[in-house]
C-alpha cells in the first residue's frame, strides 16, 4: 500500500546548532510544513550544511519572497571617492567654526580657503595638486567648489591674506587672556627661486647652504596652539623679529599683561630694554655660553651648588638687576655632551695622527703644506679650540687643552634662565616648565616642515603669496593640532603625560603611552596610528556613487565603516575643544 500524497506545503530553511562536549555542531535543513490529519506536520527534504554559507542565504531569502538579480545587472557603482578623512576633517572645522574664523560672511573665496586648509591636513601639495585633488575625493562637493583651479585657488589666497591680521584677533580673542603665557620662537625654509623679495641668504635652519630662505616667527598659546605667524626677510636675525610680536601682543591684542617666553637667540639688550619699557610685558628666556661663563668667572655661579642640587635661584645685581637667574643642570644632557666631545677629540687626534705620521717620515715637508693638511682636518669636527698645534718645517706636534676641556666639562648640562616675572607670579619650578614649553612652538615647526603640511620647499613667486601660504599651513596647524588632541586615543600620543616634581628631568611617557609604543595597540586592542597613517585609513572609507540600470537617476552611499574609522569618526566629533 503506497504512502499517501501529501498536500504542498510552504518551505523554509531551518538552522540547528548542538553543543557535544567543547564543539559546536551547525546544520542547515530545507523543510516543509502540511497539514495532515488535521495537524501541522514538518518534513525534511535536504540537508543544505554542505553549502556556502552565502547560497544557504539565497536560499533562504528567495523561500522568502525575495528576487534576486545578477548583481552586475542589479546596479553599477559609477564612481567610489576617498570620504572619510573628509568627514572627520570637516567635522574638525566645523566645531571650531573656521569658517566663521575665517570670515563672517559666506562666500565663495571663504569655501575655498576652507578646501586648502582640509586639504593640506589631509594630503598636503601644491595648489596644482590641490585643484586636482578636489575632485579626487569628496572635499570639493563637500565645500561646493569643485570644477575651482589653481588660479582659483591663488586667488582665494589673496583674500585669505587681507584677513590675516581679522583672523589673528579672533585667535588671540579665543586662546589668549591677560596674564598669560604666550611662546615664541622663528624657524626658516628653503626656497626654490630667486624672484621672491622676502627669499635672502642667511642662516640656514634646513641644513641647505647656500640657498634663499624666508624666515618666519610663530606665536602660540601655553597648550601649542598657533595664534599668530609672521614671515620675515631670509636674512633677519632672530632678535629683530621680536618688536613686531610684543606691539601685537600688546596693541593688536589688547593685552594688558602678558609673560613671552622666547629662546635666547631673541636676546638682545634692545629687546629687552623694549620689553621692560612696556608695561604688562613679562618675559622668560635664557642665557647664552658666554654669559654663564662670565657668572662661573664672578663667582656669583657656583659650581658646588649641584653637588647636590639640580635647580637653583641666584641673584647678580651688577650685570642682571631686577631679574630672577634659574640655574639648572641636567645630569643625561651632561653625559651626552661629555659622550659626544670625546668622540670628536678622538676623531681629530686619528686625522691629526696621520698627518703627524708624514710628517715623521718626511712624506710631508715645510710648515704651509704641514699646515693646510693641518687646517681642514682641525675644522672637520669643530674642536680646533682643544688643540695647541706646535708646526715647524720638519715637524708637527700637537696636544690637548685639557684645562680649557674641562673647563667646558664642568658647565656640561648647565642652562641659566632669565625672566623678569616675579616669584610672586611664577616660582622657580614654574619658570623652568614655561622655558620648557617652547619645545610646543619646535613641535609645531616640526609638523610644518614634515609630510604633514609641507611648507617647504617654497616656489611661490610673489611676496603677498609666500606670506599667504605660510599663514595657511598655520591655520592648517591649528586643524590638525585639534585633530590630534581628539584622536590621543589611536594615536602613539601620550594622553596623559606625568608632571615630574622636578622640572628639571627628563620627560618621561605615562606608563598606559610606554605600553601602547610597546604592543603598537590602544588599550583597547586597536591598532595605534600616527596622525598621517590615521588620515590614510579613513581615507579608505568611501562614497560610492551608483546607477540603477535603465534609469537616469543614481545616488551616493557610504562604505559601512570599520571599528577603528568609526571610533576615530566619534572621537572627532564629540571629543572635548576649545573652539
Amino acid at each position: 500500500m503506497g504512502r499517501k500524497p501529501r498536500h504542498s506545503g510552504a518551505m523554509h530553511v531551518v538552522t540547528n546548532t548542538v553543543r557535544r562536549g567543547d564543539r559546536e555542531y551547525t546544520s542547515h535543513l530545507l523543510r516543509r510544513s502540511f497539514r495532515e490529519g488535521g495537524k501541522v506536520k514538518k518534513e525534511t527534504l535536504a540537508n543544505l550544511s554542505h553549502l556556502p554559507d552565502e547560497v544557504i542565504e539565497l536560499i533562504r531569502g528567495a523561500l522568502a519572497g525575495r528576487r534576486y538579480v545578477d548583481a552586475e545587472a542589479a546596479f553599477a557603482i559609477e564612481r567610489s571617492l576617498p570620504a572619510g578623512h573628509v568627514n572627520a576633517a570637516l567635522v574638525m572645522a566645523r566645531r571650531l567654526e573656521l569658517a566663521r574664523l575665517l570670515d563672517r560672511a559666506p562666500s565663495r573665496e571663504r569655501d575655498l580657503c576652507l578646501a586648502m586648509i582640509v586639504g593640506r591636513a589631509i594630503a598636503p601639495g601644491s595648489k596644482l595638486q590641490t585643484a586636482r585633488s578636489l575632485q579626487q575625493s569628496t572635499l570639493g562637493s563637500e565645500l561646493g567648489v569643485t570644477g575651482a583651479d589653481e588660479d582659483d585657488l591663488y586667488a582665494a589666497l589673496d583674500w585669505l591674506l587681507e584677513r590675516q591680521a581679522r583672523i589673528e584677533d579672533r585667535l588671540a580673542r579665543r586662546h589668549l587672556s591677560d596674564g598669560e603665557l604666550v611662546l615664541y620662537d622663528v624657524s626658516s625654509s628653503y626656497f626654490e627661486g630667486r624672484t621672491c623679495p622676502l627669499a635672502k641668504l642667511g642662516y640656514s635652519r634646513d641644513g641647505r647652504r647656500g640657498t634663499p630662505q624666508i624666515i618666519y616667527g610663530l606665536l602660540c598659546d601655553r597648550p601649542g596652539r598657533p595664534i599668530a605667524v609672521e614671515v620675515f626677510t631670509g636674512e633677519l636675525h632672530d632678535d629683530k623679529t621680536l618688536p613686531a610680536q610684543v606691539e601685537k601682543l600688546r596693541t593688536r591684542f589688547a593685552l594688558k599683561t602678558v609673560i613671552v617666553v622666547a629662546d635666547r637667540g631673541m636676546v638682545t639688550k634692545a629687546n629687552l630694554q623694549l620689553m621692560a619699557d612696556t608695561d604688562g610685558v613679562g618675559w622668560i628666556t635664557a642665557l647664552k655660553a658666554p654669559q654663564i661663563k662670565k657668572l662661573v668667572a664672578s663667582g656669583a655661579l657656583q659650581l658646588s651648588l649641584f653637588d647636590q642640587h639640580n635647580l637653583a635661584e641666584i641673584t647678580a645685581p651688577e650685570d642682571y638687576p631686577s631679574e630672577r637667574l634659574v640655574v639648572c643642570r641636567n645630569p643625561l644632557v651632561a653625559a651626552d655632551r661629555a659622550r659626544k666631545r670625546e668622540e670628536l677629540l678622538a676623531a681629530t687626534e686619528r686625522d691629526l695622527a696621520a698627518i703627524h705620521q708624514r710628517v715623521a717620515r718626511g712624506t710631508l715637508i715645510g710648515a704651509d703644506q704641514i699646515g693646510l693638511a693641518v687646517g681642514p682636518a682641525l675644522k672637520r669636527y669643530r674642536v680646533k679650540k682643544h688643540f695647541d698645534i706646535q708646526i715647524t718645517d720638519t715637524s708637527f706636534t700637537y696636544e690637548r687643552k685639557n684645562e680649557q676641556i674641562q673647563a667646558e666639562a664642568d658647565l656640561d648640562g648647565i642652562y641659566v634662565l632669565r625672566t623678569s616675572v616675579t616669584s610672586e607670579t611664577l616660582e622657580t619650578n614654574a619658570v623652568v616648565r614655561a622655558y620648557k614649553g617652547l619645545e610646543e612652538v619646535e613641535r609645531a615647526f616640526g609638523t610644518f616642515k614634515g609630510p604633514e603640511l609641507q611648507i617647504r620647499p617654497i616656489h611661490h613667486r610673489l611676496e603677498d603669496r609666500v606670506r599667504a601660504h605660510v599663514l595657511l599651513c598655520m591655520l592648517t596647524y591649528y586643524l590638525t593640532w585639534h585633530l590630534r588632541q581628539a584622536w590621543a586615543p589611536l594615536l602613539f600620543k601620550d594622553e596623559h603625560p606625568p608632571i615630574a616634581d622636578d622640572p628639571v628631568a627628563k620627560a618621561t611617557r605615562s606608563p598606559a603611552a610606554q605600553r601602547k609604543a610597546q604592543t603598537k595597540r590602544t588599550p583597547t586592542g586597536e591598532p595605534c596610528h600616527s596622525y598621517r597613517s590615521l588620515i590614510a585609513e579613513l581615507g579608505t572609507l568611501t562614497r560610492n556613487t551608483i546607477r540603477l540600470p535603465g534609469a537616469p537617476a543614481s545616488f551616493d552611499k557610504l562604505t559601512e565603516p570599520t571599528p577603528l574609522q568609526a571610533r576615530a569618526l566619534d572621537l572627532a566629533a564629540t571629543a572635548p575643544v576649545t573652539a
